[in-house]
């Protein structure tokens, strides 16, 4: 399902988001094929937004499978300690080649909910504290969780995914 435009002929159609759509297809197929999280939990959803942000904003999704240079860039991007929220906000506030204000709404209402949604996960800081000869309290799994933004969760599970790829 390579993107698409065709422009309309007559007045009132609605734009078609393709380039949007395809980046959203690309990132669940990436992380589909590597059997990370089912399709139906947040945390899939997360990073299938994640993943499709940096596909489109990429300079719109790329026909076709993903080229090795694409593949490389997306590594860097989603890497544990690079700027990509700063580069995501950077970047959806510039125009994006090869995407109508269709496909920039939906990869804006994304950033959105990837910022705005906080999801329960294990907290990173609390993980090894704990000596393993000492038993953990009955309440220690739920004191080991802290609400994350789901940017947090679904950029690591993107980034294992085009890892996969």
């Amino acid at each position: 399902m390579p993107p698409e435009r065709h422009e309309g002929s007559g007045a009132g159609e609605l734009p078609v988001p393709m380039a949007w759509m395809y980046a959203e297809y690309l990132a669940g197929e990436l992380l589909r094929t590597g059997d990370l999280m089912e399709p139906a939990t947040l945390e899939f959803r997360a990073g299938r937004d994640a993943l499709a942000l940096t596909i489109f904003l990429l300079d719109g999704a790329v026909a076709g499978a993903l080229p090795a240079a694409r593949v490389d860039e997306l590594r860097l991007l989603t890497a544990a300690g690079a700027p990509w929220r700063r580069w995501v906000r950077t970047r959806l506030a510039a125009p994006v080649a090869g995407g109508t204000g269709a496909d920039l709404a939906l990869a804006r209402s994304a950033w959105r909910w990837l910022e705005e949604t906080e999801l329960l996960a294990a907290d990173p800081e609390a993980v090894g504290q704990l000596p393993p000869w000492e038993e953990a309290a009955e309440g220690a799994e739920e004191e080991a969780r802290v609400w994350t933004p789901a940017w947090q969760l679904g950029l690591p599970l993107g980034h294992l995914a085009v890892h996969l790829y």
